[in-house]
């Protein structure tokens, strides 16, 4: 690939154009600023020169600044290698510039790209194009003037919204605002742009810098009153998140004295919040995510994949109409098998809810859910599977009924067909037991509900073919997921790694914490909500069925509470039958029931472990620490065994399917954070006081007495080899 330049020609008519080349999006790499700079420098210093024209190379104008310059500034946690664009650039050579430049954009302008165009004095667009400021999902905020310019051009509140939700908008919206100030065709794109450029030189247009512009701020008293209502709701909505509060401090600078003074503050604030552990998280998250499509001996061997254009599902309930709506809503055929016609009608009345329910919320056009709905087909026998390319089970946990359905697939399905089960903790060997196509034999474990949890944990066997991995890893990125390949164990990666959090939560309340004190700090630790919460939603039923898998999976670390079954005595499985440890009234939030105090009351009792009979006394930290230590235990166990490719598999693995929050950069990156020698002590004493559930594992005890980092690759001579 050629290196990222910056590209000028002057026109006959004097307009010299100036071109972004570094594909695929034109990112601001540094390279890119730096020839920006000379460009600029040239254009304005030549007489031959009257306008100036920005463009970017491919149908891009930019996606914005390039990431990998984050990544190395955390590296080696020095901000000076983050380049001065905001006031050299921007400000100095564009917009204070003396003669005209616009901006011709098409595609995308985001980030830093979207912030070159508001310094340019006009911007023409092309239809369609995407223009935001997402900085916020990183950590930061616009670093290159965007904070100041945005609400200048399209107002205060709606610039607020597109910064603080990271929402972008097309330039037919950007040209309604004021954000765009013509949208012109593709073929005329530059033609148009050119011609601006001089009618502003000959005065023919207006000569605008969008920093010097107030028109469209209001009042200070009114500004105020708008910055106030969204610190309120950034307060809510992001409680753990810098960088929201900092944003609107920094809008409010600019109002108050002047663009200039807000552009000095964005760029110091800038600087300040990417050395923070927020930016640090949500960037390692970033490329963590992108990694996850790497898989040696799978996408580094020259497959193609090969197309799925007809799934079967079989099983119409909770996850397999979830299944089968995220397929049809990406233009895929579905073939949904139930037993009989009063659950298949059930599951279809799902699956159109389910699409109905998007429409509502304006995530689908009602041409689209139409479309959807018209790939869905309900049967009741494999005579439609003859031509299917992949088959997805979502049947209830059982062994006998797994193997007899896989032992049907494997007559009634072409021999290219990939068997899939949806199985959460079932081991796979034991699924295909009874076939003889091991090769195609593979999980597809989606999270609840299934059209919209952005996770899908492909497991693989020692017998899956490279072939059929890499075709579901294709069908998952169809279908608007995120794919992360596994090995095949208990609970797989995510449920494995994840099984002590409600168990130490259990415990907690068996050593006399407070149910609903466990749930807040949680909450407020940034998971949406806490372990018992998350019970009552899942309700009890599941919780004993899959604590009996992880009991007899790994005896030795088990904890058994007689809470849940004390739960289900007493009539209650949660959210299901609105009476759980939360009450469940329509329109109202889940409140605590006091109620269910008695029966936590011989929860502990029966358990019997509270030291000298009286309840621990422990802070808020020290209850997440108990809650999710443990949980950084057991992942480090996934990481010997290697279960995943790379810790930062489980990190993405940990936001997309646990809610882990993202901005603390995954369950590996955090425990990095916090020091694994601080978690291997904490549960080194909290083993000595109660009992072996805390105790620590061999990797955590090996890295942090060697001071290793717990994300750092497992060496070759480990087990890994076997499970990956």
């Amino acid at each position: 690939m050629a290196a990222p330049r910056v590209t000028m020609e002057v026109g006959n008519d004097g307009v010299a154009i100036i071109t972004l080349i570094n594909p695929p999006v034109n990112a601001l790499a540094i390279p890119i600023v730096a020839g920006l700079k000379d460009k600029f420098e040239e254009a304005t210093s030549r007489d031959d020169v009257k306008a100036i024209v920005l463009t970017g190379n491919g149908g891009r104008f930019s996606g914005g600044f390039d990431i990998n310059v984050f990544q190395k500034v955390h590296g080696a946690g020095d901000v000076s290698l983050m380049p001065d664009v905001s006031v050299e650039l921007v400000v100095n050579l564009i917009e204070d510039c003396k003669k005209p430049i616009v901006a011709a954009v098409e595609g995308l302008a985001l980030g830093g790209g979207l912030e070159l165009a508001m310094g340019c004095h006009a911007r023409i667009a092309a239809p369609k194009t995407q223009l935001g400021l997402p900085e916020l999902t990183l950590g930061v905020i616009p670093g290159f003037g965007g904070t100041q310019r945005l609400p200048r051009l399209v107002g205060l509140s709606k610039a607020i919204e597109m910064m603080l939700l990271s929402k972008s908008i097309t330039s037919e919206e950007g040209w309604k605002l004021g954000l765009i100030d013509a949208v012109v065709t593709s073929e005329e794109l530059l033609k148009v742009s050119r011609l601006w450029a001089l009618d502003i030189a000959a005065r023919r247009k207006p000569w605008i810098r969008s920093l010097h512009r107030t028109d469209k701020l209001g009042s200070l008293s009114e500004a105020r009153e708008v910055l106030k209502l969204a610190r309120l709701q950034a307060k809510k909505t992001a409680p753990n998140m810098p960088q929201h509060q900092a944003c609107l401090d920094v809008i409010e600078e600019g109002i108050v004295h002047g663009g200039y003074s807000g552009v000095l503050k964005e760029a110091k604030v800038f600087k300040e919040l990417v050395m923070l552990d927020t930016s640090r998280g949500l960037v390692h998250v970033f490329f963590a995510q992108r990694a996850t499509s790497k898989v040696p001996n799978v996408t580094d061997i020259g497959l193609k994949p090969r197309g799925v254009r007809k799934v079967a599902v079989i099983g119409g309930g909770l996850m397999g109409s979830g299944i089968a709506t995220a397929h049809i809503l990406n233009n895929i055929y579905v073939v949904l098998k139930e037993v009989n016609s009063e659950y298949l009608l059930k599951g279809i009345k799902t699956i159109e809810a389910n699409v109905r329910g998007l429409v509502t919320r304006g995530k689908l056009t009602q041409d689209k859910a139409n479309n959807a709905l018209k790939m869905l087909k309900g049967v009741l026998d494999y005579s439609e599977f003859k031509d299917v390319d992949m088959v997805i089970e979502a049947v209830i946990e059982s062994v006998p009924l797994k193997q007899k359905i896989f032992s049907e697939l494997e007559k009634a399905c072409p021999p290219h067909c990939i068997l899939a089960t949806n199985t959460s903790t079932i081991d796979l060997n034991i699924v295909g037991e009874k076939t003889s196509s091991q090769d195609r034999i593979i999980g597809a474990h989606f999270f609840s509900p299934a059209h919209v949890m952005p996770l899908l944990e492909i497991v693989r066997t020692e017998r899956t073919s490279a072939q059929v991995i890499l075709d579901l890893m294709t069908v998952g990125k169809i279908i608007k997921k995120v794919p992360v390949v596994v090995g095949n164990c208990t609970g797989f990666a995510v449920n494995r790694a994840f099984f002590p959090y409600s168990q130490s939560a259990r415990l907690l309340v068996s050593l006399g914490v407070d149910v609903f004190r466990i749930d807040s700090a949680i909450r407020s630790f940034g998971l949406p909500i806490g372990p018992f919460q998350l019970l009552d939603l899942a309700g009890y039923g599941v919780a004993a069925a899959t604590s009996k898998e992880f009991d007899k999976a790994f005896p030795d670390r088990s904890f058994q509470s007689p809470l849940v079954d004390l739960l289900l005595k007493s009539g209650r499985n949660g959210k299901a039958n609105g009476k759980g440890l939360y009450t469940y009234e329509k329109g109202s939030k889940p409140k605590p029931d006091p109620s269910v105090l008695p029966i936590i009351e011989e929860c502990r009792r029966l358990s019997n472990i509270m030291p000298g009979g009286k309840p621990i006394s422990v802070t808020e930290k020290e209850i997440v620490e108990m809650i999710l230590f443990p949980v950084v235990n057991e992942s480090c166990r996934v990481l010997e065994e290697g279960i995943v490719v790379r810790a930062s598999d489980l990190d993405v693995a940990s936001v997309l399917g646990m809610s882990f929050p993202s901005y603390r950069g995954g369950i590996v990156f955090w425990a990095d954070a916090v020091g694994a020698n601080y978690v291997y002590t904490s549960l080194k004493k909290w083993s000595q006081l109660y009992g072996n559930f805390f105790k620590p594992s061999r990797f955590l005890e090996e890295r942090a007495t060697k001071g290793i980092p717990l994300s750092a690759p497992v060496s070759s001579s480990s087990t890994s080899r076997a499970r990956l």
